[in-house]
């Protein structure tokens, strides 16, 4: 099992809900995150005055999905995701090595 975790442009989230959906993948954790990569901001002008944006708006979304769903998953978050422009984000997978459905016991693979 693995944890694929996604940081994306805060308007591509329901597109890609939609994707994993698509492929069998239900279930994500979603949160609202700021941070900057490359693109180190940008610079905004708010009533005459210039000033600099150091951390963008983004959505971090956390899928839990067995190992051999992670290039599906992987390829859907990307295929909905990508604009081409700096700044889509980035896809980091890690692994899971338990987990628990609490409200049935199920352990593991059966969880997800």
């Amino acid at each position: 099992m693995k944890i694929v975790m996604a940081i994306i442009k805060p308007f591509k989230l329901e597109e890609v809900r939609d994707a994993l959906t698509s492929i069998g993948i239900h279930g994500l954790t979603v949160t609202e995150v700021k941070g900057y990569g490359r693109q180190k901001g940008h610079t905004e002008i708010y009533r005459g005055a210039e000033y600099a944006v150091s951390f963008l708006p983004k959505v971090k979304i956390e899928v839990a999905v067995p190992s051999d769903q992670v290039d599906g998953a992987i390829g859907a978050i990307v295929g909905a995701a990508k604009t081409g422009q700096i700044g889509d984000g980035k896809i980091f997978v890690t692994p899971l090595d338990h987990a628990v459905r609490i409200r049935t016991g199920e352990a593991d693979a059966a969880a997800l």
